[in-house]
């Protein structure tokens, strides 16, 4: 009987190589995962990816280990396999090749839950939106095949984290729920459904591109694992083409600041910060490049102190209307003092008007396109239109 099974999954998987269609349809129904596509991990480090004996082994941050199954394999008696699973596909039975610590996880899934809009950046660029069966809210979320699906059911709300709605995430019915340990959390409940938990950390990378390196997880789980390189070689090319091309720059580098007063005090992104990064390929000197920090919290006088003379200043907010000038010194009228206010040298982006945290993840090369283009325009195209960042008119 396994080798008939072993037979029908290779003759599935030998025609869904020269047939996209039949390999698609091969996924959906969970009898083919890509045996045959390498996932190397370049950038990120919070994940790795390692082939043993056939068997896909995942690990995520110190913690979290997962064996890869695809749903033909045969599992050894009294091992417990969740219905969802991260992706694999052995040459032969894993009986014996499981580690000691790895939760063995079926793929490719069919349902996960995201909780944060860094997770679902990954299932949108893939184009797999299908994947989703919940999230934890639609504020602010500008995709609209996302708002579709949860308008008419195919994607349900199942609250917010550390207030999770338990009969919502069981009427969705993932096979994974992706979570983010630095949120608030709230996971006890969930954990007793018994549904798989996943700890997506592409927040903790400090490289923009292992930010975006994330997708080749997410590919794995979905079956997508040529996809998801495919995209990101490509990333992966503009981005450092362009951070090449601003290397070759003779001269001074513009010094830059982040942030601005929020309830008493400046979050400034650390030295360390993915942010950070993004400003120093883009040819920028980042005036906190010191911290060894991915951020902190500042009083007025010392972020002065630090940023009085940075020749721009970069703002993310929620402004409700049109941001200004004259909205920025309303808000702390010691901006003013400013070097960069004073010269409109305000790179701004509104997280209204753009969806910034819900695609930007996955796109560091439009990022340090957009900052480029304000920085060294001379090394992008001049009629380039800017995605996310653009200066803040006078």
């Amino acid at each position: 009987m396994k080798v008939f099974v072993w037979i029908t999954a290779a003759m599935l998987l030998l025609a869904s190589c020269n047939d996209p269609k039949g390999r698609e349809a091969a996924v959906a129904s969970g009898t083919a995962a890509d045996t045959t596509v390498t996932v190397q991990v370049k950038y990120a480090t919070e994940f790795t990816v390692r082939d043993s004996a056939g068997i896909r082994l995942v690990d995520i941050g110190p913690r979290h280990h997962f064996a890869l199954l695809p749903a033909s394999v045969t599992v050894p008696e009294g091992v417990t396999v969740p219905s969802g699973s991260l992706v694999t596909v052995p040459s032969g039975s894993p009986e014996g090749l499981i580690p000691s610590g790895y939760t063995p996880i079926r793929v490719p899934i069919h349902r996960a839950l995201c909780m944060t809009s860094l997770q679902l950046s990954n299932f949108t660029i893939l184009d797999a939106h299908d994947f989703i069966s919940g999230i934890t809210g639609t504020k602010n979320l500008f995709n609209e095949d996302i708002r579709r699906r949860v308008e008419d059911g195919r994607i349900v709300k199942i609250g917010m984290e550390g207030n999770f709605d338990t009969e919502m995430v069981l009427a969705a019915n993932p096979d994974v729920i992706f979570i983010s340990p630095s949120k608030r959390g709230g996971y006890d409940a969930i954990k007793e459904t018994g549904i798989t938990l996943v700890p997506h950390l592409g927040y903790k990378e400090l490289d923009p591109l292992g930010q975006a390196e994330w997708i080749k997880l997410v590919g794995l789980f979905i079956g997508k694992e040529a996809e998801a390189n495919a995209i990101f070689a490509g990333i992966e090319e503009r981005y450092n083409s362009l951070k090449s091309k601003v290397e070759s720059l003779e001269g001074e580098r513009p010094s830059i600041i982040s942030g601005e007063m929020h309830y008493g005090s400046w979050h400034a992104v650390g030295g360390k910060n993915y942010l950070a990064q993004i400003f120093r390929d883009a040819g920028a000197d980042y005036v906190i490049h010191d911290n060894e920090t991915s951020g902190e919290n500042l009083e007025f006088e010392k972020a002065y102190a630090l940023a009085a003379n940075a020749d721009y200043w970069r703002i993310l907010n929620s402004y409700p209307g049109d941001f200004s000038y004259e909205a920025l010194r309303a808000s702390e009228p010691r901006n003013e003092l400013f070097k960069a206010f004073r010269e409109h040298k305000v790179i701004y982006c509104n997280m209204r008007k753009t969806p910034y945290y819900e695609i930007a993840p996955v796109q560091p090369d439009v990022l340090l396109k957009d900052l480029v283009a304000i920085l060294h325009p001379e090394l992008v195209e001049s009629d380039y239109q800017p995605t996310f960042y653009r200066l803040l008119a006078p």
